[in-house]
């Protein structure tokens, strides 16, 4: 009877503890915090999201979401050692963010680092669960600068299949232009 009786309580407890904690991510509580920013970027009003993000770095010098956006600012105004120290920063505060793989690997193709943006991109598409496109193209013109071409026309025509006309158009560009995809 008594060992019911502490099996009830216990799993009272446990109901009661999992309904009172809060289950929000430091990421999704640091995405609400700066939504002004955030938006500024979706308003492709880069200069002034730099400065907003700029002043939240420094406020808030251990969140990967200030740094992570700040990086895309860099990298939207051609400044791709900014973003990718910035990514950096934000990778080694939550290795989680699946963009902040993406934009580290555009950093490192704009650099010429093709074999490192390979594994960002290769990074980013397992954290999108392979349902980002943009992640897939990328990772296919990665493979195309490291001359694996049979792997980036299976990662194009993975992508055209969720949608994305950029990789389309890749597909009927040399060395692809004999595949035929519809």
């Amino acid at each position: 009877m008594e060992v019911a009786l502490i099996g009830f309580c216990f799993i009272l407890y446990l109901t009661i503890r999992y309904f009172v904690i809060d289950h929000d991510t430091q990421a999704d509580k640091d995405r609400l915090r700066f939504a002004h920013g955030i938006r500024l970027i979706h308003l492709h009003q880069y200069d002034e999201a730099l400065v907003y993000f700029d002043k939240a770095v420094k406020t808030s010098p251990k969140s990967a979401i200030a740094f992570a956006y700040r990086a895309k600012c860099h990298l939207r105004n051609q400044n791709a050692h900014s973003a990718l120290f910035d990514l950096t920063c934000a990778l080694s505060f939550d290795n989680t963010i699946a963009d902040a793989y993406l934009d580290k690997g555009i950093a490192l193709f704009q650099l010429n680092l093709y074999s490192e943006a390979f594994k960002e991109f290769d990074k980013a598409v397992w954290y999108f669960r392979g349902q980002q496109p943009d992640a897939i193209r990328w990772r296919a013109l990665s493979r195309m600068k490291l001359e694996q071409y049979s792997q980036a026309q299976k990662d194009l025509i993975r992508a055209i299949e969720l949608g994305d006309e950029n990789s389309a158009y890749l597909l009927k560009q040399p060395p692809f232009s004999n595949v035929i995809y519809s």
